[in-house]
């Protein structure tokens, strides 16, 4: 029993010190660190805010964290004046497919901002690059109906922000963008285009922001050497005009109109000339003999079928449009006129079909042809002279040329009965077939160039 309560105790004495222990161990730690804290020692003490980067002298000197740059300038007053101009560096593309254009400007903005005025001695002005931009208010341009554009970031942002002593501002950027153009191909390609570069804020409708032309027409410059491969550059010039959207207002919106009118000459030598070429090859075959099938068949279908290839490979290379092109209008037409010299010959042949089987038939019914002359048999070329021609009858051409016309008399027997006296019938027969091919060559001609004539007066 005595060993038992000894066991107890001891226990008790083991937690009773270790119980000690802790405490004392606790304290001392806590008046290292009271009296750590009683130095002052830096690791203590509140770290500054790593997310916010260091002000730097200009900063300081514009007192950037002194303002609230989220809001516009004079906010709660008039609109702020900003003025614009603009320096085309180059007109890049010109895209029909598309229906849009390509330009490389430097867009330059100007409004005065008191808040960022500063002491100066000299009266010089800070320049600053696009780091500062990200902290002050700047105005929100956008190009309306763009497609894509971009600031040019090489080898740096191309971004420049200039502020002057009394707080004017000028804020300058290099800008590549390609925006919308609606162009009319009625006449193409002897089309004149105006496109148009449209810029207005975003956010501010024209209470708050006033954006205007800095000079008029001379805001806008441009670099002499600009120049199009398709267009020559007629004019540049400058409009103002409002917008209005239902649902939140309305807003200045600024233009840049330029003209843009379309080179000739290459479409003469690639689809013009080409065209004509053909049409004037189709009228060789007026000039081929008629029974000469394996000559002028094949032109015909020839001159057809490049007509064909012109037409396509001229619509592959402009929009689907729901009009009628000038271009369009040349080359069907010139198609027809193919067209219908195959045509021509198609009725020649058949006339001269024709022509052979009643001369056939003819023969065959005369009664006796002992007494009338031989005729000779055809030629492949399908000419005559005048023998041929006074064998068979009594023609006698008045200018001495060979003809193409036939003058058949026939002597037809017929016995009504017997005791009846025989009857001479005489029958004359002209047929005339070549002479389709004499009036084509004036006509086809004549009427290609009456149509030249007509087209290049309304379009040109």
């Amino acid at each position: 029993m005595l060993t038992v309560h000894k066991m107890y105790f001891s226990i008790c004495l083991l937690l009773w010190g270790w119980v000690l222990s802790t405490e004392c161990r606790a304290h001392r730690q806590g008046k290292e660190i009271h009296e750590v804290y009683k130095k002052g020692s830096p690791i203590l003490k509140r770290s500054p805010d790593i997310t916010k980067s260091p002000l730097t002298k200009s900063e300081q000197l514009l007192r950037i964290d002194d303002h609230d740059f989220s809001m516009r300038p004079g906010f709660g007053g008039p609109a702020i004046p900003v003025g614009v101009d603009v320096q085309v560096e180059s007109l890049d593309s010109i895209s029909e497919v598309d229906m849009d254009f390509t330009m490389t400007l430097y867009l330059r903005h100007y409004w005065k901002d008191e808040r960022l005025s500063f002491p100066s001695t000299n009266n010089q002005s800070m320049t600053f690059d696009g780091r500062l931009v990200k902290k002050i208010w700047v105005p929100d341009m956008f190009f309306v109906h763009s497609k894509r554009s971009f600031i040019h970031d090489t080898t740096t942002d191309n971004v420049m922000l200039r502020v002057q002593p009394d707080g004017k501002v000028l804020y300058s950027l290099r800008v590549t963008v390609t925006a919308m153009c609606n162009m009319d191909f009625s006449r193409f390609p002897l089309d004149t285009q105006t496109c148009s570069l449209e810029i207005e804020s975003y956010a501010y409708t024209e209470d708050d922001l006033m954006l205007y032309w800095k000079n008029g027409n001379d805001s806008l410059k441009t670099d002499e050497r600009i120049s199009l491969s398709q267009f020559l550059i007629q004019e540049f010039h400058t409009t103002t005009k409002l917008a209005f959207y239902s649902s939140t207002g309305w807003y200045n919106r600024l233009y840049i109109n330029f003209t843009l009118r379309r080179h000739i000459f290459f479409f003469l030598l690639q689809t013009y000339f080409p065209a004509t070429l053909m049409v004037m090859l189709s009228w060789v075959s007026f000039w081929i003999d008629r029974r000469a099938v394996p000559a002028r068949v094949p032109l015909g279908i020839t001159t057809v079928l490049t007509m064909s290839t012109i037409i396509t490979g001229v619509n592959a290379s402009m929009p689907r449009v729901s009009y009628i092109k000038a271009v369009d209008i040349y080359l069907w037409v010139s198609f027809v006129f193919v067209f219908l010299s195959v045509l021509e010959y198609a009725a020649v042949n058949y006339l001269t079909t024709v022509q052979e089987r009643k001369e056939r038939k003819l023969r065959d019914k005369l009664p006796c042809a002992c007494s009338l002359p031989q005729p000779r048999p055809m030629m492949m070329d399908g000419s005559y002279n005048d023998g041929d021609v006074n064998e068979l009858g009594h023609y006698v051409s008045e200018n001495g040329d060979k003809q193409d016309r036939m003058m058949v008399q026939l002597a037809l027997g017929s016995e009504r009965g017997a005791g009846r006296r025989k009857n001479q019938r005489y029958v004359s027969m002209r047929i005339d077939t070549h002479a389709i091919d004499k009036y084509s060559r004036i006509i086809f001609p004549g009427a290609y160039i009456l149509f030249n004539l007509i087209y290049w007066s309304i379009f040109s």
